[in-house]
């Protein structure tokens, strides 16, 4: 080896960083402040309609309707009549026609008394509205309790008994007047005979085919 030849040296290797223990750690980061919540705008509260009042019940009333004799009947047949054809707006909720409570007529209704004048006015062989007093309206009505008698279903035999003047308004025979011979309430048949025939014809026809003349009581 030529003495004068020098060995190249190693590269001196860089040395890392010394940490300055002294040295103080980073701060360390704070997060951005988040945005506050806005309130969010309020609906308009729209204002809630009250319920309507309730429209007040009608009560109905019950007249009673004067008749034309022996013509009840036909007077509330009339009265349908015109109810179920329309043929008058006048608003009758039930017709009764009392067996014993002979030329009147019974009616319910929410009218009020001038409107039912109208309807006799329509109606043939009804003559009146029948007035409790002076006062009209309301108190020329009358209540259920008035009336109730009327609505129980009774024996078509009922008030009819052995001697009773009768007159026959059905059958062959009517027109005719009958005494009564015997009375069957389990069947509603009467037994008569004709009033005024020489000899005497037993017949039994129902009780509601004829009609009381003169009862047996009323004779003595």
């Amino acid at each position: 080896m030529n003495p004068t030849e020098q060995t190249p040296s190693a590269p001196e290797q860089e040395q890392p960083p010394r940490k300055d223990p002294a040295a103080a750690p980073p701060a360390p980061e704070t997060p951005a402040p988040a945005a506050p919540d806005l309130p969010k705008p309020q609906q308009p509260v729209k204002p809630v309609a009250a319920p309507a009042p309730a429209a007040p019940a009608i009560e109905n009333r019950i007249f009673a309707i004067k008749t034309t004799s022996k013509q009840e009947r036909t007077v509330a047949d009339s009265i349908l009549k015109a109810i179920s054809t329309n043929a008058t707006d006048i608003k009758v909720t039930a017709v009764i026609v009392p067996n014993e409570l002979q030329g009147y007529v019974l009616v319910e209704t929410p009218e009020k008394m001038n409107r039912i004048e109208q309807l006799v006015e329509k109606i043939p062989h009804a003559r009146a509205v029948v007035r409790k007093g002076k006062d009209e309206g309301e108190k020329s009505s009358m209540s259920l309790s008035e009336v109730a008698h009327f609505l129980v279903p009774k024996p078509v035999v009922s008030g009819i008994e052995e001697g009773t003047i009768v007159e026959l308004i059905s059958g062959p025979f009517k027109g005719e007047k009958a005494v009564v011979k015997r009375v069957d309430s389990a069947k509603e048949e009467i037994t008569v005979e004709l009033y005024e025939s020489v000899v005497p014809i037993p017949i039994t026809v129902r009780g509601d085919h004829v009609r009381v003349v003169e009862k047996f009581s009323d004779q003595k």
